[in-house]
């Protein structure tokens, strides 16, 4: 099987470095050379600059790990040349192109995956089992956090010039810790309205904003709140479900997933914990090796284009919201 990673920042290595770990080998890279990290793991490597050539090489997969708003012109040609494609999430920063791309991959037949890594956390995955069996009754509320520092996503650059701190690169916190609208929209479905604060509060010298207070009204009736932050030390990442039955909460920082219902005996919290030595790697060498079992026919996409769209129209959905001060109806 063969593999092009486009674009080699710190996202685009750690999947070129899991790739090796699972065995690949035959591997390509189309890069235009802005990373700020050092090119020496990168010299064993085919590496083309311009994409025509890159696909010239006739991948049968794509990782898409450019910037943000750069996704789009990269996996629009490749779903056309029959490509399947791991596209990093979000999809892009606006909705403009997704049409074409919607009918580029009907064209070219390939199966998607969206970078989500967090749908393979295995706590998080044991939640959604346990509310699907009704473990908690029917969800009522739900409250996700995530604060995290952004100087320290990637100590080694300068965070004013990171995509997440750029507007033309598609960031803001909204876009770049969107991952709690991914999972909650996986956990309890599909939301119909959505209002949203946000703005730059913080010192911080970026141009997007730093923090969101989101809230959804989902179609189950559920009501649910997001906190996202650039500014919080240290850094914070939490999910927390209420049911008629009961109440999950689950915590990234060591991965506990605490589960209490009021009809067990006695009614005590029951705690679910990752397989020994579990770290963060872990759920990217999961995505990896579901895309790998998705490139060859054997697994249907745990997170697909459609998903992806959905968390991507809610991100955007809440900066209409902040913009226009007003809920918005999805």
């Amino acid at each position: 099987m063969k593999y092009l990673i486009a674009g080699l920042g710190s996202i685009g290595r750690r999947h070129l470095r899991n790739l090796l770990a699972l065995g690949e080998q035959d591997i390509i890279l189309y890069r235009t050379h802005q990373s700020t990290l050092p090119d020496e793991d990168l010299t064993p490597f085919p590496t083309e600059t311009s994409l025509e050539a890159a696909l010239g090489h006739h991948p049968n997969a794509v990782i898409v790990a450019n910037p943000t708003a750069l996704h789009l012109q990269v996996a629009i040609p490749a779903a056309e040349a029959g490509c399947h494609i791991l596209l990093e999430k979000p999809i892009s920063h606006s909705l403009e192109g997704l049409e074409e791309l919607e009918k580029a991959l009907q064209r070219g037949g390939g199966r998607t995956l969206v970078g989500f890594q967090f749908r393979f956390h295995p706590t998080l995955r044991k939640a959604a089992e346990l509310l699907q069996a009704g473990r908690i009754g029917k969800p009522l509320s739900a409250r996700a956090h995530w604060g995290e520092y952004l100087p320290g996503f990637h100590p080694w650059e300068d965070y004013r010039l990171s995509y997440a701190a750029r507007d033309d690169l598609g960031g803001g916190v909204i876009l770049t810790l969107c991952h709690p609208l991914d999972y909650l929209g996986w956990l309890l479905g599909e939301a119909e309205a959505l209002w949203a604060f946000s703005g730059k509060l913080s010192g911080l010298e970026i141009s997007v904003e730093d923090t969101a207070e989101i809230g959804l009204q989902f179609k189950s009736g559920a009501l649910g709140s997001l906190h996202l932050d650039y500014t919080q030390r240290p850094a914070t990442h939490t999910l927390e479900i209420v049911g008629e039955k009961g109440t999950l909460r689950w915590d990234n920082s060591n991965g506990k997933l605490s589960v209490y219902r009021v009809e067990s005996e006695p009614a005590v919290w029951e705690d679910f914990l990752p397989p020994q030595g579990f770290e963060r790697n872990h759920l990217f060498l999961a995505e990896l090796r579901h895309f790998i079992a998705l490139v060859a026919n054997e697994e249907e996409s745990a997170c697909d284009y459609q998903a992806g769209k959905r968390s991507l129209q809610w991100a955007l959905a809440a900066h209409q919201s902040a913009r226009e001060k007003q809920m918005v109806h999805l």
